[in-house]
């Protein structure tokens, strides 16, 4: 029998431990991921930095790793930012994004002294100059923009076209405005610019072209107000290893195409170079995580399709129902036999569109064997429900050759806690 070691851990032994549907991560993979950013990108350039996007895979002990490694973190709610001082984050390496912060999370935010907010419209800033003035602080802060680019990926992960509800476009003047407004506001310190193009973008050429839009955009607020631009956050949005995708490309790939164009813009323009920040999430963590199902029910329909059905589905995994986002699996306890079947691997929710993978090849498969989809450490948990009823995975972290439990599986009585 040929079982799989994940991290030097034999995932069967997992699935027994721990039970099934079951995260599985490794922090050996998070930690190589972060350390290639530090030594070929931040040691690399001058004045430049790199923040884990957290909504892609935040329970504390990501936290804790992220912090441990010494970058930053950018959140997108009160709750992200609550995990975070629950570790002990430093304030100063955290950005707070998101498209309709409410009243509340800004006051958490300006409180806590978060080191920049991201303000997507002036409704916000408004907002943010209020509270920021009760405080008698000065909030440092810079307008996420939307370059008017559109990123080869699936339409509900694209944020850089023009037609987005992320950000303000660089049409009809709209974003000059927002700039002499936040000029003009006595508890506001406008540091520059931000753009987020996309989530798994496999290519850097469209962050090329948004780059020289952006600098075109501070050549213009400087010589309209003067303003002299301090920071431009590129965004992340880097692609990993799916089943329909090459191999992950190496961080500078992407880094190094954006430092470029930034010089080369700069230049052109006669300007000083900002300092410039990225924020991969998916890129350090997606490849880190794999789940692993027992399979139970196998239904054959002669000449159409063999289902094959887990004791998980999109309460875990949603991606391939939102985005038809397409994985790889395999059978764990398996591995030395000859795939000879094709199968299609469905969850156990109450949707016909409950699938996990289409027309994947296994050897010959058994109710009680162990399917592990692979790169399902981003956007799974995180987005995991408690749809049709079903508690939530335990999520282990492992690290060679040891496991260690960081979130608990739910129960029915964990669920129902908040019901009267």
């Amino acid at each position: 029998m040929g079982n799989v070691y994940f991290d030097g851990v034999d995932t069967i032994y997992l699935a027994e431990k721990y039970g099934t549907p079951l995260y599985v991560v490794s922090e050996n993979h998070i930690v190589d991921r972060i350390r290639e950013i530090k030594k070929d990108f931040i040691e690399k350039y001058t004045d430049v930095e790199a923040v884990y996007a957290c909504k892609a895979f935040f329970p504390k002990e990501m936290a804790r790793i992220v912090k441990g490694e010494g970058i930053g973190i950018d959140v997108v709610s009160g709750g992200e930012l609550y995990t975070a001082m629950e570790v002990g984050f430093p304030c100063d390496k955290i950005i707070f994004h998101g498209n309709n912060k409410s009243i509340d999370e800004l006051d958490m935010a300006v409180r806590y002294g978060v080191g920049r907010i991201i303000v997507d419209n002036e409704y916000e800033l408004e907002l943010l100059n209020d509270i920021a003035g009760r405080y008698g602080r000065k909030v440092d802060m810079l307008y996420r923009i939307t370059p008017g680019v559109n990123s080869h990926t699936h339409r509900y992960i694209q944020t850089g076209q023009v037609d987005s509800k992320f950000g303000i476009p660089i049409l009809d003047g709209l974003i000059f405005r927002a700039i002499e407004r936040a000029l003009n506001m006595d508890n506001i310190n406008l540091l520059g610019f931000h753009f987020h193009i996309g989530s798994q973008i496999l290519g850097n050429t469209t962050y090329i072209d948004a780059i020289e839009i952006a600098i075109d955009l501070i050549r213009e607020a400087r010589d309209r107000f003067g303003f002299e631009t301090r920071e431009l956050n590129t965004g992340g949005g880097y692609g990993i290893q799916y089943a329909d995708t090459g191999a992950r490309k190496p961080i500078s790939f992407y880094t190094d195409a954006i430092m470029k164009g930034i010089e080369d813009n700069c230049q052109r323009h006669g300007l000083d170079i900002p300092r410039v920040i990225i924020e991969p999430g998916r890129w350090i963590v997606g490849e880190a995580g794999i789940t692993l199902y027992t399979i139970g029910a196998i239904k054959e329909i002669p000449g159409i399709r063999t289902y094959v059905s887990v004791d998980g589905g999109m309460i875990d995994n949603p991606r391939p129902s939102l985005y038809r986002a397409r994985y790889d699996g395999i059978i764990v306890n398996k591995m030395d036999e000859d795939p000879m079947a094709i199968v299609t691997i469905a969850g156990k929710c109450c949707e016909s569109g409950d699938i996990l993978i289409w027309d994947l090849k296994v050897p010959e498969v058994e109710a009680g064997d162990v399917l592990a989809i692979l790169s399902t450490g981003a956007y799974n948990y995180s987005m995991a429900s408690n749809y049709n009823k079903l508690p939530k995975p335990a999520v282990v972290m492992v690290r060679d050759g040891e496991d260690r439990l960081i979130v608990k599986r739910e129960t029915y009585q964990d669920m129902l806690r908040n019901e009267l």
